[in-house]
């Protein structure tokens, strides 16, 4: 499909959110597909070759890596509706700073979960995936 959005991630990436809720935000409909980081797609590995990560953002068959990129991407491929940083170089400059800031909270309290918790979640998550394309 030509206009095809394809988002890899994984459900406890903040990079992947990042993506999916700009494209929410300027109502771009998209398919997601859940990555499994210890066992990685060979999509993921052919759409990111150098970093090996998520989230990717496949447009148009064309892969696109990290996810500031993938959001100047997104405003500058669909311009119109809701911009995702303001036009005055002072607001958008608040804007980062305070994603940079919610970041670095998120990961410092991602951190203190116990990775058993997350392989649970991340096996959930990956069953859920599985039935869903099963219909």
């Amino acid at each position: 499909e030509e206009s095809k959005v394809v988002v890899h991630g994984t459900w406890a990436s903040a990079f992947t959110k990042r993506v999916e809720l700009a494209l929410k935000i300027k109502g771009i409909p998209f398919e997601y597909v859940e990555e499994n980081l210890r066992n990685k797609s060979p999509l993921l590995l052919k759409y990111n070759p150098v970093h090996k990560k998520v989230p990717v953002l496949v447009h148009n068959g064309k892969p696109m890596c990290e996810s500031v990129i993938i959001l100047e991407y997104i405003d500058e491929t669909w311009p119109s509706g809701t911009k995702l940083l303001p036009e005055e170089p002072y607001q958008r400059a608040k804007v980062r700073f305070w994603a940079a800031y919610i970041e670095q909270v998120f990961m410092f309290h991602f951190k203190k979960i116990p990775s058993r918790l997350i392989n649970r979640c991340a096996s959930l998550t990956r069953r859920v995936a599985a039935a869903r394309q099963r219909g």
